[in-house]
């Protein structure tokens, strides 16, 4: 007998795992990703007929649906269990539409992680398709559509054929080249630093060193004659020590990774791409065959802003640190991080599914580039349930003449979630100073010596993919599942180019972005993308008419086009 139910996933990988948790009496198989899109020879949508969308049928997906499309004719239910998200959403509503499958047949799934539990519960649970993040996908990919082909034209009678412009895009894009202008327009102003070796005249003679400072306020030495007056100054007068203050200073740990988070220190961490962070988390979010365990779903699902944690997670990261580390480094009761506004808080974090699954337990079982992400992941996400580390700082204030000189020294005094994970920077930080002599206010200090330096002011630095990822989010353009997308775009359009790790504007960017600023000056303003994400969002809640949106923004456009 036929199984009765069907279950469709998108990819093959994640048939297997969701396969092996369900058993008999469900058969799972795979879209392999979307079944129908807009055309690629013609706009595909009728501006002039409320928008109507003409999808097609993919090229080469022919088998795929033939075979889904008997499979679903033949099941009493069919479960859509593609991703969690406006796309995963989408591509269920295409198979329903494509499959003919009628809604009474029709269960729509999600997993925000593939494990059983979680699987059986959403199977036991599903729900109808839900529109309006159909429509919210569909106003996305309709924009972009109209955006890109609308546009494309003018570039390749300006510029040269085969250019393209997006929505997104053309904002990054445009972030580059401004930066790249910033970079071309700066002057260098100058400015000294005066270092004083000092030292103890009894009982031993610890010297350090002490950074000039200035007098009852911040003072800047922008001259070498600025430099000599005080120089001058302190020689001739006696040096003492005007204030000495230690504390206990906390360090908290970073929170859960969220999209653009893992991103951005994925790249730090591990060199590693967007593009090639987001491949590696989804093979770790389908499921990876593990040793004596078959396939396992290792992380929650990957396309997320929430830094939501589930109960269970914190409860079992609480465990695994009472057990591992001892009860100083948990702070006492899970720590809880506040998603920012407007994100969707439908999601949990990026977090292993199971914390007591180590990165070492499973490393022989991965390849060299899962281990590492999951690693990375793991160790993120256990340090955010420890205790804050602990240092002792010590900061000493030195008068002569009426100026200050300053130094100052961090110890590790407990590791705390150190002990797990540090996160990295995109700006080296200065490294700590060596340990400071016991001293005590009053006491008199001898001058070893006097080191003026001069410097100059530094332009902006050149976006990484890490850094522009940080510029987008924080500007609100772009969401979760479009930062490697738009970044791998700009790139392999060539409108912009790495050097080591730093992207600058190829000088096709620059010609592209100067014509976009002077005939489409909505397309490439950081606002008014915002605002579209904004509106976006508003669709996907059910506040905003998919199709209103679209009009909205046409008729802007239309006038923009002419």
């Amino acid at each position: 007998m036929a199984k009765s139910n069907l279950v469709i996933v998108e990819s093959p990988a994640k048939a297997k795992t969701i396969g092996k948790y369900l058993g008999p009496g469900y058969q799972v198989k795979a879209s392999m990703g979307h079944v129908r899109d807009l055309p690629k020879s013609k706009l595909g949508v009728d501006v002039d007929n409320g928008f109507a969308v003409d999808y097609q049928p993919i090229k080469g997906k022919e088998e795929v649906i033939d075979e889904l499309t008997k499979a679903a004719k033949k099941s009493d239910k069919v479960f859509l269990a593609t991703d969690p998200d406006r796309e995963g959403e989408a591509i269920s509503w295409h198979l329903k539409e494509m499959l003919g499958i009628p809604d009474d047949k029709t269960y729509r799934v999600t997993f925000n992680e593939i494990t059983k539990k979680v699987v059986n519960d959403s199977i036991a649970h599903p729900r109808a398709i839900d529109m309006d993040l159909v429509n919210a996908q569909q106003a996305r990919r309709v924009l972009d559509r109209i955006v890109g082909y609308q546009i494309s034209p003018l570039l390749w009678k300006k510029i040269r054929r085969g250019l393209s412009a997006g929505r997104v895009q053309s904002v990054a894009t445009r972030l580059v080249c401004e930066r790249e202008a910033d970079i071309k327009a700066f002057v260098p102003q100058e400015y000294w630093s005066l270092e004083a070796n000092l030292a103890r005249i009894s009982p031993n003679l610890g010297q350090f060193k002490a950074n000039f400072y200035g007098k009852e306020k911040k003072m800047d030495l922008n001259s070498e004659a600025e430099v000599q007056a005080v120089a001058q100054a302190v020689q001739a007068a006696p040096f003492s020590v005007k204030s000495v203050k230690r504390q206990d200073k906390q360090r908290n740990p970073a929170p859960p990774f969220i999209t653009s988070t893992l991103q951005q220190e994925a790249s730090r961490k591990l060199n590693m791409t967007p593009r090639r962070t987001m491949s590696i988390a989804q093979q770790l979010y389908e499921g990876v065959d593990i040793e004596g365990e078959g396939t396992v779903g290792l992380i929650t699902y990957m396309r997320t802003d929430s830094l939501r944690l589930s109960d269970e997670a914190t409860a079992a990261a609480k465990d695994f640190i009472l057990s591992r580390y001892g009860a100083d480094y948990y702070p006492g009761k899970p720590r809880v991080y506040k998603t920012k506004s407007g994100a969707q808080d439908a999601h949990e974090a990026i977090r292993p599914s199971n914390v007591a699954l180590t990165p070492e337990d499973i490393k022989k079982s991965l390849t060299a580039e899962q281990y590492k992400l999951y690693k990375l992941i793991w160790s993120r996400f256990l340090a955010c349930q420890m205790a804050s580390a602990v240092y002792d700082s010590v900061s000493i204030e030195v008068e002569s003449a009426g100026y200050t000189f300053r130094a100052t020294h961090s110890s590790l005094k407990f590791s705390g979630y150190t002990a797990v994970y540090v996160e990295g920077k995109d700006e080296e930080e200065e490294a700590f100073q060596s340990p400071l002599p016991d001293l005590k206010e009053g006491e008199p200090l001898e001058l070893k010596g006097l080191t003026p330096d001069q410097h100059f002011t530094q332009p902006p630095s050149r976006y990484t993919e890490a850094t522009l990822i940080k510029a987008l989010e924080e500007k609100g353009i772009g969401r979760p599942s479009t930062y490697a997308p738009t970044i791998s775009t700009i790139l392999d359009r060539e409108y912009v180019v790495k050097e080591g790790k730093n992207l600058r504007p190829t000088p096709l960017g620059e010609v592209v972005t100067g014509l976009m600023k002077d005939k489409f000056t909505d397309i490439v303003d950081t606002a008014f993308t915002a605002n579209m994400e904004e509106q976006l969002d508003e669709v996907e809640t059910g506040k905003v008419d998919w199709k209103s949106l679209l009009g909205q923004f046409y008729g802007g456009f239309e006038q923009e086009l002419k």
